[in-house]
This record gives structure tokens, C-alpha cells and sequence, in this order.
């Protein structure tokens, strides 16, 4: 497993990678609420917002063919939304077995939650790939966000490649442990694998909590007091206010100025 995997930074010479990350930040939450709050079947909205993505997606030098296969990501959630094409009432459309039936608001209702879903995904997919991890969670704090949540965040962000690199020592020691020969299906049986699996993940669990209490003797030692310090903070240009009013009237104007769904 690859631990940059988890790492969807992707450096360009960009007026929108160059943006403050509080703009950023804040422009992504608000079209997330705007595009959750856009009526059923307001489809000439949900088009704008599209366009809205791939436009800043392009000025970011980013390919909006890419931003849309990432936002594919959210498909198997909206299996959790797929009753509401037999539950909800209107007209039928389709008739199956055991009295299910698909209905023209069903339907609609479904394809509103799933354009809420891909639309919302592509706004922090762009937003990802434009700011690098670090500077999110210093933007988090600078906007009032508890220190314990963006504590919380930061350290499951960065074990995650620390686990990766451990899960990745426990397979090549078993791999060098396991000799097999010629001919032989190696491997063992199924309960032979997953007894193997089962010790991996203990020695994983035994592991991780022995290193976080290194760890967290380590940062209290250096001063730690329940709150991540950075000695960059960052200071808003005159760009970026002009960015933030200009993507704030632009995400208005999805409720306004002729977008009628």
C-alpha cells in the first residue's frame, strides 16, 4: 500500500493554489450548504454549480475530468438513499415484484441527493488539491474551529501514513517468514490466513498504542498544552479578500440573477 495514497495535493502555478486557505476554506463550506440547500429538480442550479466547479477547477490547472472521476468516490454512500426511489409517493414508473414500485418523485428525489452528493464532493476534492493538509487545519483554527477538533483531525492525518508504514513492516516480515516450495501452494488455509491476520492486526493495535504514548511523552516535554502552534501564520492580500466577495456573490447567485431550477 502506498502511503501517498492519502495525500491528494497537487502543486501548480496557480492563482487559486496561491489563494489564502481560509478563503478557501470558507468558499468550499458555503457552496457545500448553498448546493445542499438548492430545491429538488432545480436543475439549471445544479448545472451552474457544475460549471462553478470546472470553471475554478481549470483556473487551478486542474483537469475537471479528474475532479469528477475523484467525486465518483461517493457512489456506493448513495446506496443508503436508493429506498427513497420505492418509498417515496407519486407516479409510477416502474412496477417490480413483491409491490415495489419506482415513482416519478422518488426518482427525482434521488437524483437530487445524488447531484448534492458528486457537486459537494468536487468542491473538497478541489479543495484538497489545491491546499496542502497543513494549511487546511491552520485555516481551520484561524476560523474559530475548537483546537481539540483540529488536534484530533491533524493526528489521524498523520498516522494514517505512520500505520501504512507499519502495515507495510508486518507484511514483508511475514512474507520473509513464509518460506514455500516449489510446487506447493503457499499460504496455508483459510484458517490458517485469517489466524495470521488476526495476530498482524493485534500486533498492529499493541504497536500503535506503545507509539502514541512515545509520543505523547515526547509532546508534552516539548510543551504541548492541547493546541498544534505554527510559527507561519497567515495574512490575508488584497487578492483574496477580492476572491472571497467575488466567490460569495457567485455561489449567491445560484438562488438569484435568473438560475430558476
Amino acid at each position: 500500500m502506498n502511503a501517498n495514497a492519502f495525500d491528494r495535493y497537487l502543486a501548480r502555478a496557480s492563482a487559486i493554489h496561491r489563494l489564502d486557505p481560509r478563503v478557501k476554506v470558507l468558499l468550499t463550506v458555503v457552496f457545500i450548504f448553498a448546493v445542499a440547500l438548492l430545491p429538488e429538480g432545480a436543475w439549471l442550479r445544479f448545472g451552474a454549480a457544475a460549471a462553478l466547479v470546472a470553471v475554478v477547477a481549470a483556473a487551478a490547472h486542474l483537469s475537471p475530468l479528474m475532479i469528477a472521476r475523484r467525486s465518483l468516490l461517493g457512489g456506493p454512500f448513495l446506496l443508503a438513499a436508493i429506498t427513497v426511489l420505492f418509498t417515496v409517493p407519486g407516479r409510477a414508473l416502474w412496477e417490480g415484484p413483491w409491490g415495489l414500485h419506482i415513482t416519478d418523485a422518488g426518482l427525482l428525489r434521488f437524483s437530487t441527493i445524488a447531484a448534492r452528493t458528486f457537486l459537494s464532493l468536487g468542491a473538497a476534492i478541489l479543495l484538497t488539491a489545491t491546499t496542502r493538509v497543513p494549511d487546511i487545519l491552520h485555516a481551520l483554527r484561524h476560523l474559530r474551529v475548537p483546537a481539540i477538533l483540529v488536534s484530533v483531525i491533524a493526528f489521524m492525518y498523520r498516522y494514517l501514513f505512520v500505520l501504512v508504514e507499519e502495515v507495510g513492516r508486518l507484511l514483508r516480515a511475514r512474507a520473509a517468514r513464509s518460506a514455500r516450495l516449489p510446487g506447493v501452494r503457499g499460504g496455508g488455509s483459510v484458517g490458517w490466513r485469517a489466524a495470521v491476520a488476526g495476530h498482524m492486526a493485534g500486533q498492529l493495535f499493541v504497536r500503535s498504542l506503545d507509539r502514541s504514548d512515545r509520543v505523547y511523552q515526547a509532546m508534552l516535554a516539548r510543551g504541548y498544552r492541547g493546541e498544534l502552534l505554527t510559527l507561519a501564520p497567515h495574512a490575508m492580500r488584497p487578492a483574496d479578500w477580492a476572491a472571497l466577495a467575488g466567490g460569495l456573490a457567485l455561489i449567491l447567485a445560484l438562488y438569484g440573477l435568473g438560475f430558476i431550477g
